[in-house]
């Protein structure tokens, strides 16, 4: 069984697909393959309210989320969007932006939601998934990649940092590749992913109308096992192991240049890697160097507390960080750089690491998690 053409101009299209047991499988669909289905402020908003809506509904068994086209699932967030946000507040406090703001803890509410959802939420992270689509696809409780998927936390070239829950990801990656890939941005695959924990099953692209047969197929009689349902259903149409990404195969190499605790010897250390014989680490290294000084200082920050904190306080940090990096400069330069004018030359504020220690950070993190003008302040409250 496979969904209906997608030939309409909405930004997110839903469908209920009927199963033989008479229940419903909820089908998103992000509808902007033109720009990599980019995360608008519109899509955010349109995608919590029916997730709520497929919650509340005892007839759903389970969500399906995917991309339109064959490029990607999700290529990130709205950077032009936040960018024409930031060149019209700059020079103001962070809390002024209010569309960075708005964009920041609604996009952070939609990802938590689905971190929490109680029924199965399947992502078919096919082609691209970074930034926001991350976001989307880690909190899903089955997340399949596929021989096209590549995935990435790049901010640090243009001068973000792994939000969206990434310090959540990254900090519970294994060893010290969650670091390693917070600061070199570097793109992975679907070994890499599952090897990394970021995806659960390998599935072909082919399989794409398989799986949701198998879905539609099943007999979702019995609710409380939709979990198990759900990974059976997957397990009919998963592939051949994919084969190992350079992550897992040189992960004595990763944890052996990002070991420690000082962020200046851990970078100088990566950039050894341009002499090591694989060549994702010499990409990985260009990101490094050509990447957000402030950036790198900020992934490491997160990354250190990230395993202190509760998913909650993870997404109340890191929107106080996004909305100060809103207005710090870095951001608007990187998207600049990277999307406006496209010359590839950003000009960070804060050019080198040292510029970014001791004080630096502290703005950064000014915005008091426990503080009741939070606008995530009922984030996990029932």
């Amino acid at each position: 069984m496979t969904a209906a053409p997608i030939e309409s101009t909405d930004v997110v299209l839903f469908e209920s697909l009927t199963t033989q047991s008479g229940h419903v499988i909820g089908l998103a669909t992000l509808n902007m393959p033109r720009t990599l289905n980019g995360l608008s402020l519109d899509m955010v908003r349109l995608l919590d309210a029916q997730l709520k809506a497929w919650r509340d509904d005892a007839n759903v068994s389970a969500v399906v989320m995917r991309g339109a086209g064959e490029k990607a699932f999700c290529a990130g967030g709205d950077l032009h969007g936040i960018y024409k946000s930031m060149v019209v507040n700059l020079g103001r406090p962070g809390h002024d932006n209010t569309f960075a703001c708005d964009f920041f803890a609604e996009e952070y509410a939609l990802d938590y939601l689905i971190h929490t959802f109680p029924k199965p939420i399947i992502c078919w992270g096919d082609g691209i998934v970074m930034g926001g689509g991350m976001g989307l696809m880690m909190g899903a409780s089955h997340r399949i990649v596929t021989e096209h998927s590549a995935l990435a936390m790049p901010e640090i070239t243009v001068g973000l940092f792994p939000d969206v829950g990434g310090s959540w990801l990254l900090a519970r990656a294994p060893g010290r590749t969650g670091l390693f890939l917070g600061l070199t941005g570097l793109t992975i695959h679907a070994g890499d992913a599952l090897f990394c924990g970021m995806a659960d099953y390998c599935v072909k692209r082919n399989s794409w109308s398989a799986l949701l047969q198998s879905l539609t197929e099943t007999d979702w009689s019995e609710q409380n096992q939709a979990f198990e349902l759900t990974a059976e259903a997957i397990r009919l149409n998963q592939a051949e192991p994919p084969v190992q990404g350079p992550v897992r195969q040189y992960f004595d190499d990763v944890n052996r240049v990002c070991a420690g605790f000082d962020l200046d010897r851990i970078v100088a250390s990566i950039q050894t890697l341009e002499n090591h014989p694989e060549p994702a680490f010499h990409r990985a290294v260009k990101n490094l160097q050509r990447g957000c000084p402030g950036s790198a200082r900020l992934t490491w920050l997160l990354y250190q507390r990230a395993p202190l904190l509760s998913l909650v306080e993870i997404f109340k940090l890191e929107y106080g960080v996004a909305v100060e990096c809103a207005a710090s400069g870095s951001f608007q330069e990187g998207i600049r750089a990277l999307l406006i004018d496209k010359d590839r030359t950003p000009k960070w504020p804060t050019a080198t690491l040292v510029e970014t220690d001791g004080e630096w950070s502290n703005p950064y993190f000014a915005f008091k998690t426990t503080d009741s003008r939070h606008p995530l302040a009922k984030l996990g409250q029932t």
